[in-house]
């Protein structure tokens, strides 16, 4: 059992160190101004960025082709041996090629290279020998450090392929930011799964119009009793003449209310104490456009279960950790 996690551990020292070669070796003004040249190429495209690769590399290629996508970068996969059976009709001249080969001398890479350079396509390789065919043919040449494989015998590409997942995944998140890519324009493209409960605006999920607990802050306590049985939410907003919330009410406020009232007269307590003369102002609130997971958080920090949604100071719904919960944002 101890030498299983001691391989285990070592395997993920050297995967570490693979990154932290690379991490190292941005220090390279070369590496570095390879790095930021390929950024600007793709991010000043007007077509597509199409990635390619064999075997793990290939794995790694569309992957983060997937990635690029997902992230506002449009972008898809070639597999090399598809492309020289007609695939290659689908790389167009306003596109830019990014092509992954550790060695950098991967055979099947061969025609994607020579129609690249017939139809004058940009392309971009990610490699590790600065010497190779691909670094050679390309016009930018990201090259990376020769790391270590956490295979025993150094031949399966295990490091060298996180480490250029590790990279490619850099440059996509710093396309992001420089895209501005924002996390509504992210929900775009990941409507469905946790992911997308996670992105879903407020507003899209939240109860509506009559379904709102609300009452004058003018009205008796027995009405605001009667308002939060029928609403069943455990609270009562409180709204001014203008329609704004001006504060909540809880169940347990009425509760704590009614024992103090306790010994004397039920109908002063009741029907004679208007609202805002219990409730409780500068209640946490949300705007429709704020995401759900925003709201998850806020509530379980503050303790509560339920908060009104605001429009110019005014209630226009009303969102419960049930409906997040349900929606699938935890």
């Amino acid at each position: 059992m101890s030498d299983t996690i001691n391989h285990i551990r070592n395997a993920i020292t050297n995967n570490i160190s693979g990154l932290e070669q690379f991490q190292s070796a941005l220090d390279d003004t070369t590496l570095a101004k390879s790095i930021a040249a390929s950024l600007d190429l793709i991010y000043n495209m007007k077509g597509r960025l199409i990635v390619a690769g064999m075997g793990k590399s290939g794995q790694i290629a569309r992957k983060l082709a997937s990635t690029f996508a997902s992230t506002g970068t449009p972008s898809y996969f070639v597999h090399p041996a598809e492309a020289s059976h007609g695939d290659l009709g689908m790389i167009h001249g306003d596109d830019v090629l990014l092509l992954l080969s550790w060695s950098g001398e991967t055979q099947e890479l061969s025609d994607i290279l020579e129609y690249s350079k017939r139809y004058y396509v940009p392309m971009i390789a990610l490699t590790a020998s600065k010497n190779s065919t691909l670094a050679d043919k390309s016009d930018i040449a990201i090259v990376l450090p020769k790391v270590t494989e956490s295979c025993p015998h150094n031949l399966a590409p295990t490091t060298s392929a996180l480490v250029q997942l590790a990279v490619g995944d850099a440059m996509a998140v710093t396309l992001l930011r420089m895209k501005g890519f924002s996390t509504a324009a992210f929900r775009e493209f990941h409507p469905g799964g946790k992911l997308g409960a996670v992105l879903t605006p407020v507003g899209e999920i939240m109860h509506t119009r009559d379904t709102l607990p609300l009452c004058d802050q003018s009205a008796p306590i027995i009405d605001v009793l009667g308002k939060s049985s029928e609403k069943s939410f455990g609270v009562v907003g409180l709204t001014d003449d203008a329609g704004a919330l001006v504060g909540i009410i809880t169940d347990g406020d009425i509760r704590r209310y009614i024992t103090t009232k306790s010994e004397g007269s039920m109908k002063q307590a009741m029907w004679e104490t208007q609202a805002h003369e219990i409730m409780t102002r500068g209640s946490i609130c949300f705007t429709s456009d704020q995401l759900s997971a925003h709201a998850l958080y806020v509530l379980q920090e503050n303790k509560i279960s339920t908060a009104f949604v605001l429009d110019g100071g005014k209630p226009v719904g009303l969102i419960t950790m049930l409906q997040l919960l349900s929606a699938g944002v935890a």
